[in-house]
């Protein structure tokens, strides 16, 4: 927390230099400056990404009746340190549907099987590859990224159909709702005239 405060304090002096600068000099400074906090935010977000690629399955498991995860420099600590316990406890395959507040998409997702929310979960929230996944349920490559697109094109149309009364009646959804209506409407309308081609 105090790290924090005296990062906000020594960016808003930054900020206020860069108001009074005038000079040449006085902006190669402050470029050069602007830089080095670049290079700070790029470096900790790099070795957030890097622990996160390092996490496996049993990094994610909670033993033992143990709430508290290990080790202490687990990304789950600093989480847990933010106040965002509820990511944490619910950070497994089989109740990530608690971890959207959208009830249509925690309805869609509590109704996958198992089989369906360890590989929607690994392969969009942990961001592995098909090959590893299929190297760790002894499967193909093949047949996940099968399963994997089936899903995901199932939940879309569950979705579609579930927003679509509202999208029609101009009810207010969110930025994200209507892009996701309009992107795809049009992919639907292509597909009936493509079909109409044929």
């Amino acid at each position: 927390m105090r790290k924090q405060l005296k990062r906000d304090a020594a960016r808003e002096e930054l900020i206020r230099i860069e108001e009074a600068a005038r000079t040449e000099k006085d902006f190669e400074e402050l470029a050069s400056e602007w830089n080095r906090w670049d290079r700070n935010s790029e470096r900790r977000k790099r070795c957030y990404v890097s622990e996160l690629e390092e996490m496996t399955i049993e990094d994610m498991e909670i033993t033992d009746g143990a709430v508290v995860p290990q080790p202490l420099n687990h990304i789950w600590w600093r989480q847990m340190m933010q106040g965002n316990f509820l990511d944490v406890i619910f950070d497994c395959p089989y109740d990530m549907h608690e971890l959207t507040s959208n009830k249509n998409i925690s309805e869609l997702l509590r109704a996958l099987n198992d089989n369906q929310k360890e590989i929607l979960y690994l392969r969009a929230i942990c961001q592995w590859s098909p090959q590893k996944i299929a190297a760790k349920r002894g499967q193909t490559d093949r047949n996940i990224r099968k399963v994997y697109d089936t899903l995901t094109a199932s939940v879309r149309r569950k979705l579609y159909k579930r927003l679509l009364p509202l999208y029609e009646a101009d009810a207010p959804l969110t930025i994200a709702q209507r892009e996701f209506m309009t992107t795809y409407k049009m992919k639907e309308k292509d597909k009936k005239e493509l079909a109409a081609k044929i």
